[in-house]
This record gives C-alpha cells, structure tokens and sequence, in this order.
C-alpha cells in the first residue's frame, strides 16, 4: 500500500501557520513524518564527498527510485538550506546540477518541481506485436501523435523493400504514448505496391490490425535489431530532455505470409522508460 507523508520547512517570511508543505510518496515511511525527509538528504560530514554531490546523489535516488514522483514540489533554495543548516550556495549548487540533469524545474513562485522519468516498462521479447498492443499488454494505455503523413518514393528505402526506385511508401512519423507519457519517436514506411489502402488510413490505432483487418494482409515474422544511442535534437524535444540523452533504437523489417517485406520502422524509444525483456531457454544438448 502506498502512503504519503508531508514535511514542513518553515519560511522566515512566513507565519508558523503558513509551511510550505511537499508530497512524498513512499511504502515505508510513516504518514505526516516530519523529519524522515530533511533527515534523508542530511549530509555525512565523515565522508570526503562535497555536500552539494551528496544532496544531489540522495535526491536522484529518490526520484529514480519512485519515491519522490514527478509534479512534487521541493524546499526552495533558503528552506532546504536553513533545514539542513547549509549555505544556500551549497544548496544552489545542487539544484542547478538537477535543472541540467533535467530532473528538476523551476516556475518562480510555484517553486522547485521534481520532473521524474515515466515508470520503467518491461516488455517481453519474442513474439512480433505493434506499440498498441504491447501497452495494451502490460495494462498501459497507449495513443499516438501523428506528425507526418506523406506518400514517397524513396530510392534508399526502395532498395530496402526490393523495389524499384519509383516505387510508392506511407511515410508515418508518430509520436507514441503510454498513459499520456512519451515513450518513442517513430519513423515507419509501408509498402503501398503490396498494401494500397494504407495510402488513406488516418494512422489512428494499430497500423497492424489495419493491415490485416482491412488490406488482408497476415504478418507472420521480422528482423529487428536494438542498439543504444544518444536521442537527437528531434527526439530530445519529444522527450523533453535538457541535452541528448540515452535512449535505444529498434529497427524492425516486417514480413507478410508471402515472403514480400511490408514495414520498414526506426522507433528511438527513451532509455530511461524502456526495458526489454527476453527468456532465454537451455539447450537440450548442452552438457552440465
């Protein structure tokens, strides 16, 4: 069961009736705790590392850990340094490595905002499946941004699809998201030669079960690789990140019944929300 439990920092402006009061949630501390929080980021004096990198280090934790959740306020500078009995330029310190982390946002009178990556997802690999269904899967709720719908021909991704230069694709670059929260920018090409009809879908759902639903097309396997790279300027903005940050590129060629390649797609999904999961099996034959 999750609770949640308040701390108060007075202010040195304000009446003792009127705290600043800030939501943290976590299973293990008690609710209405007053203390446990300031006695969390508390700095060790025994250790060697800079106050401001143990702050800093303590607050991360937190939040990548779930225990402080993304919108929740934080002390201002002066609040958490009188708590703490620090110099505020040793809180500032911490906090402007936190904005450049982009964990963490500053709105004026609103305060210091946690900014927390979406929950880790864990899909399983091994089974071909469109986004939606695999948020459907794991309980999440899945929908799309489209930013571009366009036919093209495309000599680079002709050649991809054995086709002729001249050849005709559905160019999709969709914005995908779980439970409102961005996961991957999504780059897909469809061969219109072998599935004509997609030339006027919408892109809203699943572009899969369109394919079999209404162009009688049953994909039955693909390649996919997935390599670890930095998001790009495009991806960043989606994201929301600061500065480039990790994230892993799956590329997926999609086959139909008859052999013919049909989907050619570059998703850029965020590293710090994705996490695949494969079950590998032993061998019949390996000696123990």
């Amino acid at each position: 069961m999750v609770s949640y439990w308040y701390y108060q920092i007075p202010d040195s402006k304000m009446t003792s009736s009127a705290l600043k009061n800030t939501a943290i949630k976590t299973g293990t501390l008690a609710a209405n705790d007053s203390t446990a929080f300031i006695e969390r980021l508390r700095p060790d004096s025994g250790i060697s590392e800079p106050v401001y990198k143990q702050l800093l280090r303590r607050i991360t934790d937190m939040i990548q850990s779930g225990e402080i959740s993304d919108g929740f306020s934080l002390p201002s500078e002066r609040a958490l340094a009188e708590a703490l009995d620090l110099s505020r330029t040793t809180v500032r310190r911490c906090y402007e490595e936190l904005r450049a982390q982009d964990q963490i946002s500053t709105h004026g009178r609103a305060g210091v905002t946690v900014k927390a990556p979406p929950s880790r997802i864990n899909p399983e690999m091994g089974r071909l499946k469109g986004f939606t269904e695999e948020m459907s899967e794991l309980g999440i709720t899945p929908s799309t941004q489209l930013l571009e719908h366009k036919i093209v021909s495309d000599r680079t991704i002709a050649s991809l699809f054995n086709r002729p230069a001249s050849a005709r694709f559905l160019r999709l670059v969709r914005v995908r998201l779980g439970d409102d929260s961005p996961l991957s920018r999504e780059v897909a090409w469809y061969d219109l030669t072998v599935a004509p009809a997609l030339a006027e879908w919408d892109a809203a759902g699943s572009a899969y079960q369109f394919l079999e639903q209404q162009c009688g097309i049953k994909l039955i396997n693909a390649e996919q690789t997935i390599e670890a790279v930095l998001s790009n300027d495009e991806e960043a903005a989606v994201f929301g990140f600061a500065e480039p940050g990790p994230c892993l590129l799956l590329k997926r060629k999609t086959y139909s019944d008859n052999g013919q390649m049909v989907e050619y797609v570059e998703g850029t999904f965020r590293g710090d929300a994705y996490t695949y999961r494969v079950n590998l099996k032993m061998s019949s034959n390996v000696a123990t």
